[in-house]
């Protein structure tokens, strides 16, 4: 994916350096000098520019992006650059940082935002969670590191599609908590067949995410991940 993230501090550049991690191109925008700090983020694409100014923007090639992060801090030039990226540059994904949380309710659709978050992390995966069907995305992580909280999102190719949950043979120190179908989120039952398109949650720990995958989406999934297939 094509990442623009307007803000360069220490929250724009975390999201920035795990989104290059994860094999994506990023790019920075930042229009206070101080904060143009290219080490810090080598692979990352540095622009010094007023990403609230649409002519910026338009110099930076926002409609080639598939997501926009707006992580300054300053939650109304989030919602500026949000709004500019959704209807001036129709940008498929628009995720915004809210600092202060009695702003959390402008953070709507109506200001161009999809998803509206405070944590660093949650927002770095929450850009891929949109887009990463077929793959295993973390979300969280509980008691330094020992369990996470992960997504993944099922392609129709995956090996339990149409089959109830009790047939999914899930690795130890996992627990499926959640289904989210469209708009629904279900409490997962024994009986309840997973979907193309569902994205299932789970718990598990670190060690065993591996297993998670390949029982999910097939025993070389790992693998394809890995290479970057």
């Amino acid at each position: 994916m094509r990442i623009a993230i307007a803000g360069a501090g220490n929250v724009g550049r975390s999201i920035a350096q795990e989104l290059i991690d994860n094999g994506h191109q990023v790019m920075l925008i930042e229009r206070q000098p101080r904060m143009l700090r290219p080490e810090r983020v080598p692979d990352a694409e540095w622009i010094r520019a007023d990403a609230c100014e649409l002519t910026s923007l338009e110099e930076a090639n926002l409609a080639r992006c598939d997501v926009v992060v707006a992580a300054t801090g300053d939650d109304k030039a989030n919602l500026v650059v949000s709004l500019l990226a959704k209807t001036e540059f129709a940008v498929p994904r628009v995720v915004a940082r809210v600092n202060r949380a009695e702003n959390e309710w402008l953070f709507t659709e109506q200001w161009g935002v999809d998803v509206a978050v405070s944590k660093p992390r949650v927002m770095a995966a929450l850009v891929e969670e949109a887009v990463s069907v077929g793959d295993l995305v973390r979300l969280m992580t509980f008691r330094q590191g020992e369990a996470n909280l992960v997504e993944i999102t099922l392609p129709p190719t995956a090996p339990y599609v149409g089959q109830p949950l009790r047939a999914v043979p899930l690795p130890r120190d996992t627990a499926l908590v959640a289904i989210v179908r469209g708009k629904r989120v279900l409490a997962p039952t024994p009986d309840d067949p997973i979907e193309a398109g569902d994205e299932l949650v789970f718990v598990c720990t670190t060690e065993v995410e591996d297993d998670v995958r390949a029982v999910i989406l097939g025993p070389d999934s790992v693998e394809r991940t890995r290479s970057g297939g």
